[in-house]
């Protein structure tokens, strides 16, 4: 009876894969039913209930094993958040340098103060905040695609998500000698170990941004390969940081950042990825939310909850006050810092890879970042929606669609002049 399947029945990664992808594409559908709920909100409740923490359909095992597939597409969605970030534009854009160090340095100080204000002292609450100053770019990639905005708001919070997690990885970096130091490593370790990740995972994704952009020009012609150039330069770069010990998280940030920074004309920057970009994020977005642990949540609420009000605070005070006075109007400089509210997969892997390093302080910090991250990616969708909508940036959402349709020469024009004006504004 040999040909018969083993009892208990064995899964694998393409069974939690597809099964993640199919209860998702569910819960995506249900929120539907109330507009003003974004389907981010769906996936991650799917995930809970089918999680480890309430049905238990998907163990813990399982979302290991199932980790390769998140990691593609969270390193998709930092590539793709990296192709924000144009160093030449940074150099004549000062403005917005100075809004992202006004904006991170006042978070990471609230939340640093915060935590200590909440018995957590020294290196873990420093730990904390640095991660704090990341932001979410798949909940700002997903609503503004969701909600088809467009417009020097949208771009402006775009480029500011990504000097974020830039600044939250090198401030996190500059932490983990201190870490080290803690546990009594060795010298090498402490000097060399955070040296290694930094400059390592820069130049891997350095290496491959110049790598992708030549065999772009190579390929200019055949445009139908572009799409398996950029994720296999995705894939391949995952594997080499695994392989190196390096970054999963920096390195694809990277790539994207020297594609942009380094393109003349329109080649690999600027490739839509469809519709079928959106199973990456049904993908993470489940697995988040089934990797919340309640119990955590629970113990850790209060810190957390200090941890999301002071952080949402900083950032939305520290870009709205910061671009009023550097010449943004209200409406832009209001609703800007609302968009850099949701934090997630860098926070994550830079919890995890604390508790991994350092289990002792590694377990606090990332049960309050876990639970925070569990609050803030469930109303971050909706305040992240809203922000979009009061913005005046340009929505193609259904419900203009009909106006649209009635009124093309102006809808066109519209378009036109809000391309026109992206780059004045990005300039003030």
């Amino acid at each position: 009876m040999t040909f018969l399947p083993d009892w208990p029945l064995a899964t694998n990664t393409l069974f939690y894969f597809g099964f993640l992808l199919f209860c998702g594409a569910v819960g995506g559908y249900v929120t539907h039913r109330w507009p003003w709920l974004p389907s981010i909100t769906g996936f991650m409740l799917v995930g809970l209930i089918a999680g480890p923490n309430v049905l238990g359909l998907v163990d813990h095992a399982a979302l290991a094993e199932s980790r390769i597939i998140i990691d593609v597409a969270l390193g998709l969605i930092l590539y793709r958040l990296g192709l924000s970030l144009d160093i030449k534009q940074l150099v004549h854009d000062r403005h917005l340098i100075i809004i992202s160090l006004v904006e991170s340095t006042l978070t990471f100080v609230v939340v640093f103060f915060a935590m200590d204000w909440m018995g957590l002292h020294g290196l873990a609450a420093a730990v904390i905040a640095a991660i704090a100053v990341s932001s979410s770019p798949a909940v700002l990639i997903h609503v503004a695609n969701e909600l088809g905005a467009s417009g020097p708001v949208t771009e402006r919070a775009k480029s500011l998500v990504a000097l974020n997690n830039v600044l939250a990885f090198l401030i996190f970096s500059a932490l983990l000698p201190m870490l080290y130091s803690n546990v009594e490593a060795p010298l090498i370790t402490i000097v060399g170990g955070p040296a290694y990740q930094l400059l390592g995972s820069a130049v891997l994704g350095g290496a491959m941004g110049m790598a992708l952009h030549m065999a772009a020009r190579k390929t200019k012609e055949a445009h139908q390969y572009h799409l398996a150039l950029v994720v296999g330069a995705v894939a391949f770069t995952l594997g080499v940081a695994i392989t190196l010990k390096l970054s999963t998280l920096f390195a694809p940030l990277v790539l994207g950042i020297v594609v942009r920074s380094i393109e003349r004309t329109e080649l690999i920057a600027n490739l839509e990825f469809g519709p079928a970009f959106e199973l990456f994020f049904i993908a993470l977005f489940v697995y988040a939310g089934a990797n919340l642990y309640l119990a955590e949540m629970v113990q850790y609420a209060p810190a957390a909850l200090v941890l999301v009000l002071g952080r949402s605070l900083a950032k939305w005070l520290g870009v709205g006050v910061t671009a009023r006075l550097l010449g943004a109007s209200n409406q832009q400089a209001a609703t800007t810092g609302l968009l850099l509210v949701p934090m997630a997969g860098l926070a994550i892997g830079l919890a995890n890879t604390t508790l991994t390093l350092f289990q002792q302080q590694g377990a606090v910090v990332s049960s309050i970042i876990l639970a925070a991250v569990a609050v803030l990616e469930t109303v971050g969708p909706p305040i992240s929606a809203k922000a979009l909508r009061w913005s005046g940036d340009r929505l193609q959402t259904d419900e203009l669609a009909p106006e649209l349709s009635q009124e093309p020469e102006p809808a066109q024009a519209d378009t036109a002049d809000a391309s026109t004006q992206l780059k004045p504004q990005t300039e003030t």
